[in-house]
This record gives structure tokens, C-alpha cells and sequence, in this order.
């Protein structure tokens, strides 16, 4: 797949710089993090937004295959050691709850539905696009629920088509406000839902599987880390 080759209409519609961008770190370096009552959604949400506002960016951005420390707030992680799900398969993009959210590319939709649920995806959107006679599927989850309420399964979508928004908590999962935006090659058996945090015993099937979102993005930020 050349992805250089292909043109993507901005997912947030408007390019993600330098300049309207943060990095944030969820690693278990950043030592911050051990200050924050995570389980509690308010806390959590004030820690993510206060250091873009004080830097007056618009997006944070969680990267793509970041170990993360932030998974202990919720059961839907906390599986037996071995099988401790702590690496992102997506790109996140904090933001403020109501932000609208745009198809990269076109093509169909595939399923949808509310993955209810503390620290869940919330309501989901999944999307089938045929690159290149080759499928690939993208996700979009934390949403609003009233995004899926005239969804149809097979519905055709363009290249820049509103699509869905940034959800509030708690109906988007119980997170801070954020786009969890993921790409697949194969969705196996799911519908509506796709894992997107792997556990170290299956990271080298999950990047396979799952390439880059940030070649789809083309996030500034992500290019100088």
C-alpha cells in the first residue's frame, strides 16, 4: 500500500499542526499521573484539558502504540497479567465534547453500536473503504449517541461527509472528551467494536492488523516524536 499516493480529507476538519496541537503522555513516566484519581472522570478530565488550555492548543494527541498507565481506572482492562491490555492501537484526539468529526475517505458504513460501559468505547462507528483492491476498515469511538441514530449498515459515505461528533461523558465510555480513531486491515467476528488496546503477548498480530492512524492524520506532532 503506497499511502502517499492517497488523498484524505482532515479527520477533525482542519489539518492537525504544530500549532494547534499537544502531546500528552499517559506512559507510566509521566509521574503526574499517579496524583490523579483516575476512576474519577471529572478529576481525569481536568487533568487532560488544563495543560491545553494553558498552552491555548485545541487537540491533545494520545499516540499509536503508547504503553499506557491510565487502563488501571477500568475493569474492562484488568484482566489476568499476562493478559493486561496496556498498549494503544489508535491515535487519540482530545477535544472539547460536540467537536465534529469527518469521514478521511469514502466508503461505506460497516456496523455501529454503543459499546456501554465504564472506560468502554461508548458509541462506536466503524467504516469499510476499498483502497487500492484492498479493504480497510477505520473506527471511531467515544461519540455522542445521537450520532447513531440515522446510521444505516451499508450507508455510503464521502471523503469529508460529516459523520459523527465528540461525545461527553458519560455516555461516550465515562472519558474525557476524545476521538479514539483506529485503523484495521481485518475486523475478524466484530461488529460495531474492535479492540483498541492490545496486550504485550498479541502486540505483534495488532500491528500488523493495525497500521499507523497518523498515516491517515498526517498529525504534525506525531512526525517530531
Amino acid at each position: 500500500m503506497n499511502w502517499n499516493t492517497l488523498n484524505f480529507a482532515p479527520v477533525m476538519g482542519e489539518k492537525l499542526t504544530l500549532g494547534n496541537t499537544l502531546s500528552l503522555d499517559f506512559t507510566a513516566a509521566n509521574k503526574a499521573l499517579d496524583t490523579v484519581n483516575l476512576s474519577d472522570t471529572k478529576e481525569f478530565d481536568r487533568f487532560v484539558f488544563a495543560p491545553l488550555k494553558s498552552a491555548g492548543k485545541k487537540y491533545g494527541i494520545g499516540g499509536y502504540l503508547e504503553r499506557r498507565a491510565i487502563y488501571r481506572r477500568s475493569e474492562v482492562f484488568a484482566t489476568e497479567s499476562a493478559d493486561f491490555r496496556n498498549i494503544h492501537l489508535g491515535i487519540d484526539i482530545w477535544t472539547n465534547a460536540g467537536a465534529p468529526i469527518f469521514a478521511p475517505l469514502a466508503g461505506k458504513v460497516h456496523s455501529f453500536q454503543d459499546n456501554a460501559g465504564f472506560g468502554n468505547y461508548g458509541p462506536t462507528i466503524i467504516l469499510e473503504h476499498e483502497l487500492e483492491e484492498k479493504t480497510l476498515f477505520s473506527l471511531y469511538g467515544h461519540l455522542f449517541r445521537k450520532d447513531l441514530e440515522k446510521l444505516q449498515v451499508g450507508q455510503e459515505i464521502q471523503a469529508g461527509d460529516l459523520l459523527c461528533h465528540v461525545g461527553p461523558f458519560p455516555e461516550n465510555g465515562d472519558w474525557p472528551p476524545h476521538l479514539h480513531f483506529q485503523l484495521m486491515w481485518d475486523l475478524g467476528r466484530n461488529w460495531g467494536d474492535y479492540p483498541g488496546v492490545s496486550a504485550e503477548k498479541d502486540l505483534e498480530f495488532f500491528k500488523e492488523n493495525c497500521p499507523d492512524p497518523n498515516l491517515i492524520l498526517g498529525c504534525d506532532i506525531l512526525k517530531h516524536i
